[in-house]
């Protein structure tokens, strides 16, 4: 089922219609070696992954047959890299909202999710908070042993809160974007909104614009010249020096014929790649 019919607006188009990874038996050597890709993307956060960094240990007993892919999860999530990347450069809450993220799929819903594992952190320490999250009826319930971790935040999946829609965009900044490269390093993305138990606004990754949103709009104000055609530019937005590490996938904007040829001009010295040109009436 499609997540949206919006989807590629929302910059959420890579999850749409596409099935869960999963290690069924019996499996080949390509079956486990997509899942350990599809792990280390999600559970690491789309972060760029050295080859001497790999858990080759942890890769050989799940290729064995000695462990699930839910072992596999938790060992990738305890291991020193996780930590290196989320746990020792985060605040806490932020650290919090990424395991929720990373291991469940989703986001935090409300202050009582960041305060339960507040206190289990504080109390029992690092491995448990792992635990409490792999070991918990909803991981098992939406991944079971053998299926890898993949964001369910953008779905309708049973037993999910409305609100986690909306908080899933302040945690997640596109599929080219890593949880690293994101803005505000460090500090929690939904800590005001988790507090105040309200909804968050929807901010799409991919920088489309109100006339995206708006497809009704779209054409409002615009005049499409002599014979009335109007054209959509999709371009890749260039991420200026000093300004904030968030890749925007793509832009748009409207123009007429008669503008076309002037403004692919001017794109093209700018330095901005166009990605595609379409009939915008």
């Amino acid at each position: 089922m499609a997540v949206t019919t919006t989807a590629n607006v929302l910059g959420i188009e890579a999850f749409d219609l596409v099935a869960p990874i999963e290690l069924r038996s019996p499996w080949t050597e390509e079956d486990a070696q997509a899942v350990i890709r599809t792990v280390y993307r999600h559970v690491l956060g789309n972060d760029y992954l050295m080859q001497s960094e790999r858990l080759t240990y942890a890769e050989s007993l799940l290729k064995q047959g000695n462990i699930s892919v839910r072992e596999f999860v938790r060992m990738v999530a305890k291991s020193p890299l996780y930590r290196d990347k989320f746990f020792h450069c985060n605040s806490q809450i932020r650290f919090i909202e990424l395991n929720y993220k990373h291991l469940l799929g989703r986001a935090p819903y409300d202050e009582a999710e960041i305060s339960f594992h507040t206190k289990l952190y504080g109390s029992q320490g690092f491995n448990a908070e792992i635990d409490s999250y792999i070991d918990s009826e909803e991981y098992l319930s939406a991944f079971g042993e053998n299926i890898a971790p993949y964001f369910r935040g953008f779905t309708s999946q049973s037993g999910q809160k409305t609100v986690g829609f909306g908080r899933m965009f302040k945690l997640y900044r596109g599929y080219a974007n890593s949880d690293r490269a994101q803005s505000g390093k460090g500090k929690a993305k939904l800590g005001r909104e988790v507090a105040q138990n309200a909804a968050n606004h929807i901010i799409p990754p991919t920088g489309a614009t109100v006339a995206e949103l708006n497809p009704a709009a779209k054409l409002s104000g615009l005049s499409g010249g002599e014979d009335g055609r109007l054209y959509l530019i999709k371009v890749s937005q260039v991420n200026r020096g000093g300004s904030v590490p968030v890749r925007r996938a793509q832009d748009s904007l409207v123009v007429s014929f008669e503008q076309l040829s002037t403004k692919l001009k001017q794109l093209n010295k700018s330095g901005v790649r166009v990605l595609s040109i379409t009939a915008a009436n």
